[in-house]
């Protein structure tokens, strides 16, 4: 007998973990299933979740290929097999060999993924769901539906930020370059003239002859800074307080903050059309965007959608979800009709986040450009400056 750690949810919503014996994953499942349980995950107890995480791209890819050999006909585990032996990857290809084998012992797929500790929890999720309305093609395939365009999507974005991203480290390579090299340069030739200088070329002067004495400490120093943020950034408040100064700034927190309602709008109508009841498919989504404070909001609403109120009213409540989000869900709550509508609000928002990054970035490029222009101009105008005015007063002394 083996102990395992069981999260599940009661038919109030109410979710709880707890720790059971048992021979298999799989036996624990069903013994909560059976009592008219929710079960999210059982995994065995003391295993670590930092597994391996696997390319979005690649595990697509496996996807498409199992469900394809499931809709020809060929068993589950047949499948795992034999896509477990055609990956190149040798970390993806041990976890399905694992999933694989588990199955082989009677336990479900959903559980036998779930185990492997490095799979998203969207995907478990949905392949349980699957699993219990006995259709886990139509399942499968939503979910596929749902990351292509998911994919989509953040490629565009990517794609779009790409050129600001070039011309930003453009601008910080040639200020970089300009004081490090060229600025002390000058103070050389300006050492052999005994002659004042104006205030702008001194303070110049002092900044690259200090930032070329102290480079050797700045880099490092940097880099420590920058390690300490990142590792901030995974702290549950660190990830808060940066989320919420990204939501602040003034025409980017906007796009991001309905990039991430676009996110969870698509991931619980994909979850609602799996058959999830609402609380899990709202943990799930929550769970599943990277905003720390919409994820708070959502996680804040379930108390209030397990104590009868309506999704739109609960998220409203939040104060973080935009208006038109809340009335359209409103909408597809009093019209039956709330999965769709979801799937609206996704696509709205989507659209919305393409045309405001576009007029964005039209603005941003120019404005870069611009900076770095006038940086150059004010580093050469003040490393010129006293070359010009010695020329002056050696013309008029003559």
């Amino acid at each position: 007998m083996a102990e395992f750690v069981i999260r599940l949810a009661d038919e109030r919503g109410h979710v709880r973990e707890q720790v059971q014996s048992a021979s298999s994953a799989e036996e624990v499942r069903q013994r909560f299933s059976q009592a008219g349980y929710h079960v999210y995950s059982v995994k065995p107890r003391g295993l670590t979740g930092g597994s391996r995480k696997t390319k979005l791209e690649t595990f697509l890819i496996f996807n498409q290929q199992f469900l394809t050999l499931v809709r020809a006909g060929l068993p589950i585990l047949g499948s795992l097999e034999m896509l477990a032996k055609s990956q190149k990857n040798p970390g993806f290809a041990g976890q399905l060999q694992n999933v694989a084998a588990r199955v082989r012992t009677g336990e479900s797929i959903s559980s036998a993924f779930d185990a492997q500790g490095g799979f998203p929890l969207m995907y478990t999720t949905t392949l349980l769901a699957g699993e219990r309305s006995g259709n886990l093609e139509e399942v499968l395939g939503r979910y596929l539906a749902f990351q292509r365009m998911t994919l989509t999507f953040r490629k565009k974005l990517t794609a779009s930020l790409i050129y600001p991203a070039l011309l930003i480290t453009l601008v910080f390579g040639l200020f970089i370059f300009l004081i490090t090299f060229v600025v002390p340069q000058f103070a050389k030739l300006y050492d052999q003239v005994d002659a004042k200088l104006p205030s702008i070329t001194l303070a110049l002067l002092a900044l690259g002859k200090g930032t070329q004495h102290y480079i050797v400490y700045i880099i490092p120093a940097l880099a420590l800074v920058i390690y300490g943020i990142w590792r901030w950034s995974h702290t549950e408040s660190g990830a808060d307080r940066i989320d919420g100064v990204r939501i602040s700034l003034p025409v980017l927190g906007k796009i991001w903050l309905k990039y991430q309602v676009a996110l969870f709008a698509r991931t619980l109508s994909t979850l609602l059309t799996g058959g999830i009841p609402l609380v899990p498919s709202l943990e799930t989504a929550a769970r599943s965007i990277a905003s720390k404070r919409i994820s708070k909001a959502v996680f804040g609403a379930v108390t209030s959608v397990r104590e009868g109120k309506g999704l739109a009213k609960s998220l409203e409540s939040t104060k973080v979800f935009p208006e038109l989000s809340v009335e359209m869900i409103e909408v597809g709550e009093s019209t039956g009709a709330l999965p769709q509508m979801l799937n609206s609000v996704a696509e709205f928002f989507e659209e919305d986040v393409q045309t405001a990054l576009s007029a964005a970035m039209a603005l941003i490029e120019p404005a870069i450009l611009i900076v770095m222009g006038v940086v150059v101009v004010i580093i050469l105008i003040a490393l010129y400056l006293p070359i010009v005015s010695l020329a002056n007063a050696s013309s008029l002394g003559r």
